[in-house]
């Protein structure tokens, strides 16, 4: 029996001798005719997750941990000592490190922080399904590493601010300011859970361990280490988690291709199914992965979650200078680069290996982000402990992503939602409290909101669409700050509450349509030709798209343009007020807020500094030198 995964090749489709046209029907229920074990046996003997695995496991739990206590002692320790430490030194050392921390250990944080479950079983899917187009969002990693270095980096590590979004009120007002929080803190609601519930997804495939159980446990571990040292802690066991991440994809990769016959079969196998395709320089926006969606929406995608995240510039900022930080974002560049490139790899080796019988037919795995694992079983669960040292790699990702924005997260509701509503400062040990009480309320959030996410499809998409729905009007405040000096707070208001609603509209109608099947993406064809086992087919009707071109509106766009168009038409609906509403002398803006290469053409008023020095937090107020 032949089949296809949801293709909308409306096509008949052929393989072997069995032969479907793409409006027909296909039984679900008639289970096929094969000699040999059922695919519940097969299942059953792949979830070899032994006490070996499970000690690996849980010490690669212990040791986040134990680095928590560590830091945390260590923390309190000095500032037992240090009676006389200035106002604030606890923020400082609990959120940026007391702005001492080293390069590599800081680049290692960003990529463990980057590439999270979502991009380890997220990218392999990608490819296994769709192709490799996807790789060559790389290009768009390249220029947003240049708008980093030339851009974004100067102007934040000039400031010397905790909260990236400290810089909307010092360009635009207070308004501004706690508007990019709330968005950034929505953006890192919807987020969490994806982060969450891909690993627990990857451990349900090898041990059958319900996700509903080990999620909350995982969690709590996070938010111990992680309310108890700090960055200090996320950015150490990050390294920690990296090398395990690291080590098991490249333990699978080895011996996943000297399985399958070599690199060579690879090649050959996932060129014979279609896979390997050069770049599509297609124009139509509504197609999900052309050359075009990659370079221009994956531009706007990574810069927007790298020059403007909480998550990733908070470790920028904890490092003493900005030379400091562009020598990190290069070891970061790196890095994630050559992760993308094993991730897409490991989709290839998938593909390979399951080239005739495609697991998700049959349902083997029964979800598309579970691939990743069953490749894992398949290569690695003869071999005790090594399973688990993957699946460890995955919990490792997840970790130090979650742990990440925990962190940020207590930055953001301590620096812009407390410290602005108080009438006296804040004691150290309101501020102890604030931001541990924080780390655990959004991580019990976070577990609780997987069961939304475990309801919506593949995790990958998933991320890049309901992020931008808050990420792209965010990116789009910054994107006016530092190129449009026209633009004031009032113009700012108008120009964002027209991305949010916009953004709301397409990302709920598009969800809405795929989950009608009125926009449906061409996978890849796919056998079970050689299948050596029973199995039920999961849904196997080969589905035409119900849009033509013709019936296409906004919300067909592809979802990699989500970002670009929530902040580029707040940016324009701004611009557009700013001739409309009345400035003001208070309008006047600091070269110091703008883009490098635009301060040249401003000229700094001299009112400006007093209110700059006001922004800055007590315990780093400084002058500022213009």
């Amino acid at each position: 029996m032949a089949t296809m995964a949801e293709s909308t090749t409306p096509e008949g489709i052929s393989f072997g001798s069995t032969f479907y046209e793409g409006n027909s029907d296909l039984s679900t229920t008639e289970s096929t005719s094969r000699p040999g074990p059922s695919v519940e046996d097969i299942s059953r003997s792949l979830q070899r997750f032994n006490w070996p695995d499970y000690v690996v496991f849980v010490l690669m739990l212990f040791s986040c941990m134990v680095i928590g206590v560590f830091f945390g002692v260590k923390d309190h320790q000095k500032h037992k000592r240090q009676k006389n430490a200035r106002r604030g030194s606890e923020a400082l050392d609990y959120l940026v490190g007391g702005r001492k921390m080293q390069i590599i250990p800081v680049a290692v944080s960003l990529v463990a922080s980057w590439i999270s479950g979502i991009s380890l079983l997220g990218t392999s899917t990608e490819i296994y399904v769709y192709g490799v187009q996807y790789c060559y969002i790389i290009c768009a990693v390249v220029l947003m590493g240049l708008c980093m270095n030339f851009i974004f980096l100067p102007v934040f590590h000039d400031l010397q601010i905790t909260s990236a979004y400290e810089y909307l009120q010092m360009r635009f007002d207070k308004r501004m300011r706690l508007v990019g929080s709330i968005l950034f803190t929505l953006a890192s609601i919807l987020w969490l859970p994806i982060v969450i519930y891909v690993p627990a997804l990857a451990f349900n495939q090898v041990s059958g361990v319900n996700i509903h159980v080990i999620t909350p446990i995982v969690c709590l571990v996070c938010i111990f280490y992680t309310s108890l040292g700090g960055l200090k802690a996320v950015v150490w066991t990050d390294v920690i988690q990296t090398a395990i991440m690291v080590g098991a994809m490249i333990i699978v990769i080895i011996k996943g291709t000297s399985d399958v016959g070599g690199l060579s079969v690879v090649i050959e196998r996932n060129s014979a199914g279609g896979r390997f395709e050069p770049p599509d320089f297609n124009f139509d926006p509504t197609a999900r992965n052309t050359f075009w969606t990659l370079l221009i929406g994956g531009t706007f995608f990574w810069t927007s979650t790298n020059a403007i995240n909480q998550n990733m510039m908070q470790r920028y900022l904890s490092l003493p200078s900005l030379a400091s930080a562009r020598k990190a974002l290069v070891l970061f560049l790196v890095g994630t680069t050559t992760l993308l490139g094993m991730c897409c790899y490991n989709g290839l080796l998938i593909f390979a290996m399951y080239h005739d019988c495609d697991p998700l037919t049959t349902g083997l795995a029964k979800a598309k982000d579970q691939l990743v694992p069953l490749l894992v079983m398949e290569v690695l669960g003869d071999y005790p402990g090594l399973a688990g040292l993957f699946v460890a790699g995955i919990f490792s990702a997840a970790l130090s992503s979650l742990s990440t924005a925990l962190n940020s997260l207590s930055a953001i509701v301590l620096e812009d939602f407390c410290k602005p509503f108080v009438s006296r400062p804040l004691t150290e040990t309101q501020t102890r409290y604030i931001m541990r009480f924080t780390v655990l309320a959004f991580g019990a959030l976070a577990v609780v909101m997987v069961v939304i996410v475990e309801k919506m499809g593949a995790v990958l998409q998933l991320s890049m669409s309901l992020g931008p729905v808050t990420l792209g009007p965010l990116f789009g405040l910054f994107v006016m700050g530092f190129f449009f000096p026209r633009i004031n707070g009032s113009c700012a208001i108008v120009g964002t509450a027209t991305g949010l609603a916009l953004m709301a509209y397409i990302v709920i109608r598009s969800q809405i349509s795929i989950a009608l099947k009125e926009i449906v993406f061409a996978e890849k064809p796919v056998t079970v030709e050689g299948c050596l086992y029973d199995f039920t087919p999961k849904n196997g009707t080969l589905f035409e798209a119900v849009s033509t071109p013709g019936e296409k509106s906004l919300h067909h766009v592809s979802f990699l343009y989500y970002t670009m168009i929530g902040s580029v038409v707040p940016t324009v609906v701004a611009y557009l007020c700013s001739f409309v509403l009345p400035r003001s002398k208070t309008d006047d803006i600091d070269p110091m807020l703008l883009a490098p290469f635009l301060r040249r053409f401003v000229r700094s008023p001299n009112t400006k500094a007093n209110h700059m020095t006001e922004v800055l937090h007590e315990f780093e107020t400084k002058d500022i030198q213009l």
